[in-house]
């Protein structure tokens, strides 16, 4: 028996590399994506801080807003958690409290309410010094609910 000659092949072409144009349009791409996202992340602004006046309660956050340390009109909010489907509202009495270095005031209402959606405001006017520091307070049932402290 006799082994048949090796076969003699053509050479095969060299492995094609991408074409420098081509890699050239996809780093151009993936460096202007870059910017891009950089470029929006400097421009967007800084997360605001927690507000002042504000308290974080078990199951929603008080807030009292106002100009702090003058006359005027201050607003007391509360938000429950998980609520705005309305099936647990609840009745709450909203109001302030002010106090300077030598006395803390009893409280002062704005009025009682029913929260609608989870939520609650009322507003009314408060007579400030300079150096008197305020507080939201909420009533509910026999509980009452604090926030910070906000002095000018």
């Amino acid at each position: 028996m006799s082994v048949p000659a090796p076969r003699r092949t053509l050479p095969r072409p060299p492995v094609r590399r991408p074409d420098a144009r081509c890699r050239a349009r996809r780093v151009t791409v993936a460096v202007a994506a870059l910017c891009l996202v950089a470029g929006t992340a400097a421009a967007s602004p800084p997360a605001p801080p927690e507000p002042t006046g504000c308290g974080d309660l078990v199951r929603g956050q008080l807030c009292l807003q106002g100009p702090v340390g003058a006359d005027g009109t201050y607003t007391a909010s509360y938000r429950r958690n998980g609520a705005a489907d309305g099936l647990d509202e609840i009745i709450v009495r909203l109001g302030y409290q002010r106090k300077n270095d030598r006395i803390t005031a009893f409280p002062g209402w704005f009025g009682t309410r029913r929260t609608q959606g989870g939520a609650v405001g009322l507003s009314g006017r408060v007579e400030m010094l300079a150096d008197e520091c305020i507080r939201g307070v909420m009533e509910r049932g026999e509980t009452l609910y604090v926030t910070k402290w906000s002095c000018s």
